[in-house]
């Protein structure tokens, strides 16, 4: 292998694995975990006694109830593993930090077989109440603590979550580029299309453009299908040297070009272009490690926490110019399973669950693999797609994937 291709290439995705996908289970989060990371092993043709690496995002208990899963030491002593190198975080490129982590650790010799995981329990968590924002009290004490950074600014605004900053944005995008709301609704119509195809998916009911745009506003110009559908789950991959590749029982997916650059402030509100956020220099160093083009990407899975972030994604990545993305989706045909950018074809966050981009990593997979049932996404001759995006985050932070259906 040549010393100055990329190191991710030397990393491939051999297994992958889901435990039950629903809102409330009501499990706990090993539980789901340990099912989702056996059927990795398991699809990789592995054992426990092959895996000597473990990564999960974010780890230690980070973010509100629900959000961070078991750590990685939890995981290790409850699957009796042997490890190398593991590691847990919440900082870096997005929520696929872990995944790249990992291929970095494979590709480096750190280890050969990395098992990497991300766990959500927040619709249980969350009850019957509401979501809760990311500036709440903290614990419910009552009392009233002390903010740092921009949150001292919006929080007195009741700016409380991530829907009311992204809802910036998307007026941002209104504002500039004259993007309207029956064109925004076309990321949740294509994804509530998908979802039905989806057996896992939380929504799958029908839904049309009268209803998308009826729902409730939750923040303007953001409203309730515009938002993910918090669930429980957890999701699973193996990450091998990719010289293992020829001997796994299922066709592996080989890491091309990871996107981890941070060029612009790390801020909900001071980024130097509100309208493109981190996406966009995630996106850009990601096309610097690849001789692949935007022309080449068979099937897109972008982060769609909120319907927006998908929209940035997809002019960020170049599938069309910038300002652009609501002609872009405008009717749904260009990002429906049969269009030239097939988009979050099991449901994406929006319908088929917020399992925090690892569900997206995950139906990257699939479609590569060919096991996508009614939802597959086909080529000329019949064929699976070759190149798959994926994006997570998209906000102040972000990260970015190329993978391919083989080496190539």
């Amino acid at each position: 292998m040549s010393t100055t291709e990329p190191l991710e290439r030397r990393a491939a995705i051999t297994g992958i694995g889901q435990s039950a996908i629903g809102r409330r289970l009501g499990r706990s989060e090993l539980d789901l975990t340990l099912d989702a990371c056996l059927d990795a092993v398991a699809d990789a043709g592995l054992t426990r006694d092959d895996i000597d690496g473990l990564a999960t995002y974010p780890g230690m208990g980070t973010g509100t109830p629900g959000f961070a899963g078991p750590t990685t030491p939890e995981v290790q002593d409850a699957l009796r593993l042997s490890l190398d190198w593991h590691d847990g975080g919440g900082e870096g490129p997005g929520q696929m930090r872990a995944l790249i982590a990992a291929c970095l650790a494979v590709g480096a010799g750190l280890a050969r077989h990395v098992l990497v995981y991300r766990t959500v329990t927040e619709s249980t968590a969350q009850g019957s109440g509401s979501r809760q924002g990311i500036g709440g009290d903290g614990g419910g004490s009552g009392s009233v603590p002390r903010f740092s950074g921009f949150l001292q600014w919006t929080l007195p605004f009741g700016a409380v979550s991530a829907v009311n900053w992204l809802a910036m944005v998307a007026q941002r995008r209104i504002h500039e580029f004259g993007l309207t709301r029956d064109q925004l609704g076309q990321i949740a119509l294509n994804a509530r299309r998908n979802a039905g195809l989806n057996p896992t998916a939380i929504y799958r009911e029908p839904m049309d453009l009268e209803a998308y745009l009826s729902a409730r506003m939750i923040s303007t110009p953001l409203g309730l299908f515009d938002c993910d559908a918090p669930s429980d789950g957890s999701t699973a991959f193996v990450v091998s040297h990719c010289d293992y590749a020829p001997d796994a029982p299922r066709p592996a997916c080989h890491v091309n070009a990871v996107g981890t650059a941070l060029r612009g402030r790390p801020s909900w509100d001071q980024f130097d272009d509100m309208t493109t956020m981190a996406a966009r220099d995630a996106a850009a160093s990601m096309w610097e490690r690849t001789e692949l083009t935007p022309a080449d990407v068979d099937v897109a899975q972008l982060y769609d926490g909120f319907s927006i972030l998908a929209m940035v994604w997809i002019e960020a990545l170049g599938f069309c110019g910038r300002g652009e993305g609501g002609p872009f989706v405008e009717g749904g045909s260009a990002i429906a399973l049969d269009g030239v950018l097939p988009l979050n074809t099991a449901g994406g966050q929006l319908s088929g669950g917020r399992l925090h981009g690892f569900g997206l990593i995950h139906e990257a997979c699939v479609q590569l693999r060919g096991e996508g049932g009614d939802r597959q996404v086909t080529r000329p001759g019949g064929r699976p797609p070759e190149v798959a995006a994926v994006s997570n985050g998209g906000g102040p932070i972000a990260g970015s994937l190329l993978l391919t259906r083989g080496a190539g």
